[in-house]
């Protein structure tokens, strides 16, 4: 079995790995009135290229990544993709014209869809079914240091030096962590020899793609997740990215102290959440994951109504403290969902699961959320003047209910298809160890 010592610096240094990961897309829409400005766009191009300009090839590359994480070693995809797209962010700051960004935020794209899904396998791999909601919530945790360095270090950077230079600092340090990870994380299928380590993987019987879109379309709760990420990423991407233009818009915030407010707000909210999802789950609900997936769309319609009221507050203040709120009520989520995925389906198959999420998610989700958003806020913009982006928003929110509807449909059939699962497919070599160890 795996030393406790090694699992917790795995999952420390695939947290902070995903937290830059996720900072790069923070930064975009700290900076998009900058680059708004600077390369004389409307709301529509930016929508278009913090949207379905990345999202198409971070979601349609995913396949074939997740693919390949399935099979081979997962810490050199992790290292070689991390690699790729902080080359990208660093030269997000040298682009002159939007044809440019654009074709580098396209290799940012290729870049981050080797993340995740990887990352989510090694640690089912390395946490037992029990273990998975607290291991997957402290991965999550990711969004909110991401939240912070981003935001906090973003914001202030923008203002000082300008937008061009807050690309190529955060671009930075992911080269770093990309040799770090090479160099220390270790693919339990290989074999414990060094040389062999990184150059031999152990057999097993693969399932094709055509199999593995068959077996998880055949589980009922999956297929109640896979429309619940595409609603609520359309929805929260399209808040997401533009949260910080309605506020330096409608309240005439700096992109400095909108780094700060974020940072504490968003950031803090988050980790809080995150943290607590996932203790709540593995403490009152380890192996219950209807009860898990009950209480996760309880949340959302909390978060809906709340993210509402960051719209219509008549100051930046009570709209800070309700998206304070609504932040900690909906980051509850994310490692309970995560875990369930992970459990409902079968080893062999866990990174090709969260890339098919991720697939609809982010086409529709990342794609369409701030494009969408962006075309209101031109439509609305003739009558509604500053305030279009505001309406534009508001109209949003109640996609969580949506979202919900399908957390709570998920956990009425979880509970029969993870025992459906676990007696149609043979468990992988780590899996028994890790069943092992849990009995």
């Amino acid at each position: 079995m795996y030393r406790p010592t090694y699992k917790s610096y795995l999952l420390s240094l695939l947290t902070v790995i995903l937290a830059f990961n996720f900072v790069d897309r923070l930064a975009l829409g700290i900076v998009l009135q900058d680059i708004k400005t600077d390369l004389e766009l409307t709301d529509t191009q930016l929508g278009f290229l913090s949207g379905i300009a990345f999202a198409l090839f971070y979601s349609v590359m995913g396949i074939p990544i997740a693919r390949w994480a399935d099979r081979r070693n997962r810490v050199t995809i992790i290292s070689a993709t991390t690699a790729l797209w902080s080359c990208g962010v660093v030269l997000c700051g040298m682009v002159t014209s939007y044809v440019q960004l654009l074709l580098v935020r396209v290799g940012i794209a290729v870049g981050e869809a080797g993340c995740i899904p990887p990352a989510h396998s090694l640690i089912a791999d390395y946490f037992t079914r029990s273990e998975r909601p607290r291991a997957v919530a402290r991965y999550m945790l990711a969004g909110p240091l991401a939240v912070i360095v981003g935001y906090l270090a973003t914001g202030w950077i923008s203002e000082l030096f300008g937008w061009r230079a807050a690309f190529m600092i955060i671009g930075m340090p992911g080269l770093v962590l990309s040799g770090i990870a090479y160099l220390t994380m270790r693919e339990p299928r290989l074999s414990n020899d060094r040389l062999l380590c990184r150059t031999t993987v152990c057999v097993e019987p693969e399932p094709t793609v055509r199999e593995v879109c068959s077996t998880l379309w055949r589980i009922a709760a999956f297929r109640h997740l896979l429309v619940c990420f595409s609603v609520w990423y359309f929805f929260g991407y399209g808040l997401m990215q533009w949260q910080p233009t309605f506020f330096i818009r409608s309240h005439g915030v700096s992109t400095g102290e909108l780094g700060v407010w974020f940072a504490v707000v968003c950031g803090i909210g988050s980790a809080i959440g995150t943290y607590l999802g996932g203790e709540l789950a593995t403490r009152y609900a380890a192996r219950n994951e209807r009860r898990q997936l009950n209480a996760c769309a309880i949340a959302f319609v909390v978060f809906a109504v709340l993210k509402a009221g960051v719209f219509v507050a008549p100051d930046h203040y009570l709209a800070f403290g309700l998206l304070a709120l609504s932040t900690i009520g909906g980051d509850m989520t994310q490692g309970p969902i995560f875990a369930a995925i992970q459990t409902l389906v079968p080893p062999r198959m866990r990174a090709m699961s969260i890339a098919i999420i991720y697939l609809f998610a982010n086409l529709i989700g990342m794609g369409f959320g701030p494009l969408a958003a962006g075309i209101l806020s031109d439509a609305l913009q003739p009558s509604l003047g500053v305030d279009s982006l505001r309406y534009a928003l508001l109209i949003l929110c109640p996609g969580y209910l949506w979202a919900a509807w399908h957390l709570w449909r998920s956990g009425r059939t979880v509970a029969r298809d993870i025992r459906t699962a676990q007696l149609a497919a043979p468990m992988s070599r780590d899996d028994r160890g890790l069943a092992t160890a849990e009995r």
